[in-house]
């Protein structure tokens, strides 16, 4: 018999908010933060697009996360640990010195060998990478440089300046980082939280593109259904920076960005004037996932149930979207049947909704197929931006806060929606049952999961 799931805590980092209380006013309040792209990104590449949804610097030394701790990880691995520690303490499990000089724990009151970790990321430790790279391959040119400036002397002082503004430009690392390859590894975020958290059981890390947080929660919500554990720290990171703008200048290059200049427009899903997505600079989300009738022994908050998964390939392109969404719309279909629902009886759809001309066209024309204009509709992308591999895992924290809750936010500057879909134009109170959150990528990946309400109070 399939064991059942639910949300007992929740945790995030993002461009509007470092704490789910945070997130969840901006998200009521239709906040967002788009702002110019870096000025000295434009010394090395001409773009297209020049906004982005920057990322404000967490608060590592309130988390325990010290100098030291945050030279030796990857910061997907410092996100996971921040959106970690808040869903553990949002789901009352404690946690208790292991090792004072290694900065580890243990979780209290609960198997370490019946706990896992399930994390996706689109990219991983790239920002890591870039960085190692640009030691190892400007260092030396820069000593080249500085010996060249003492040997012109008094050439003339246009030549000296050309040369400090070309070592200017060169901008690396003054270091190398010993620990590069653990850093830069897919895995980095898993492993680290799992010895961070003395986690036996299993450690996956799900890479999917734009969908692995939306799959990495639903492989943490099979390895509990099926009895593998009991409980699992489950959801998505990413961090998209570099001093160059070269991961930024990628997305640009094939025309996926956002091209209008207004920062308090220029962003808006499923609207006629919608242009592209707006790059996120990064984010986390992590929910635990337990064994309800464990959840409910321990006395602990059952936010929601986790009730369908289900995830398909387009087999397609690397790039672009299936235009009829066949496979997407079985991915939807399968997730349903995984919860044992029928299309109306879903109330709300937290839409992968990225603001790129053909996926938006893909994704409303299967909405409707599958529930006609019935259901609530947003786009949580309308408000963060697009944070790839962290976008599904955030998106599930706000679907789960709208079932909660009974409300949900507005999908931002929607003006001229493109579809007759009932979108969310106002926050209002909504009768939320069951949900469904939904990510599709790069790669052809498809990825659903439903939600159910669990009202307080008593069992559904």
């Amino acid at each position: 018999m399939r064991r059942r799931v639910a949300v007992t805590g929740l945790g995030v980092v993002s461009s509007i908010g470092a704490s789910v209380e945070e997130l969840w006013r901006a998200c009521l309040a239709g906040e967002s933060r788009v702002e110019p792209i870096p000025a000295s990104w434009l010394d090395y590449a001409d773009f297209a697009s020049r906004l982005w949804s920057p990322l404000p610097e967490p608060d590592w030394d309130a988390w325990g996360l010290g100098r030291i701790e945050r030279l030796q990880n990857d910061r997907t691995a410092l996100l996971a640990m921040v959106a970690a520690f808040q869903a553990l303490d949002a789901a009352g499990i404690g946690r208790e010195s292991r090792d004072e000089k290694r900065n580890t724990f243990a979780l209290k009151d609960v198997a370490p060998e019946r706990t896992g970790v399930s994390l996706g990321t689109g990219i991983g430790g790239i920002s890591s990478a870039l960085r190692s790279t640009l030691h190892q391959a400007l260092t030396r040119p820069k000593e080249s440089l500085r010996a060249l400036r003492g040997r012109l002397g008094d050439t003339g002082p246009g030549a000296l300046e050309l040369l400090d503004s070309t070592e200017r430009r060169l901008q690396a690392p003054a270091r190398a980082n010993p620990f590069a390859v653990a850093m830069t590894m897919p895995n980095t975020a898993t492993s680290a939280l799992s010895i961070k958290l003395s986690i036996l059981g299993s450690q996956r890390t799900h890479c999917a593109a734009c969908a692995s947080g939306t799959v990495a929660l639903g492989h943490g919500y099979r390895s509990i259904a099926s009895g593998e554990t009991d409980l699992v720290l489950a959801g998505g990171v990413e961090y998209l920076d570099d001093d160059y703008g070269a991961i930024f200048h990628s997305f640009d290059l094939a025309r996926t960005l956002v091209r209008d200049a207004d920062p308090a427009r220029a962003n808006r899903p499923f609207d006629r004037a919608r242009s592209g997505f707006l790059f996120s600079q990064g984010g986390g989300a992590v929910l635990v996932l337990e064994e309800l009738e464990q959840a409910r022994a321990r006395g602990a908050s059952c936010l929601a149930e986790v009730a369908g998964f289900a995830e398909t390939s387009d087999a397609y392109n690397l790039m672009v979207m299936e235009p009829e969404g066949r496979q997407i719309a079985r991915a939807v279909e399968g997730a349903l049947a995984d919860a044992g629902l029928r299309p109306e009886e879903i109330d709300y759809v937290n839409a992968h909704g990225t603001g790129t001309v053909a996926n938006d066209e893909t994704e409303t024309s299967v909405l409707a197929r599958i529930f006609g204009s019935r259901p609530l509709v947003n786009s949580t992308k309308s408000l963060l931006g697009h944070t790839l591999g962290a976008s599904g895992a955030l998106e599930a924290v706000v679907t789960v806060l709208s079932l909660q809750h009974q409300t949900t936010h507005v999908c931002r500057n929607l003006e001229e929606p493109i579809a007759d879909l009932n979108f969310v134009r106002r926050v209002d109170s909504y009768p939320i049952r069951n949900a469904l959150s939904q990510s599709f990528a790069f790669g052809g990946h498809n990825a659903a999961l439903v939600f159910k309400r669990i009202p307080q109070g008593g069992p559904p």
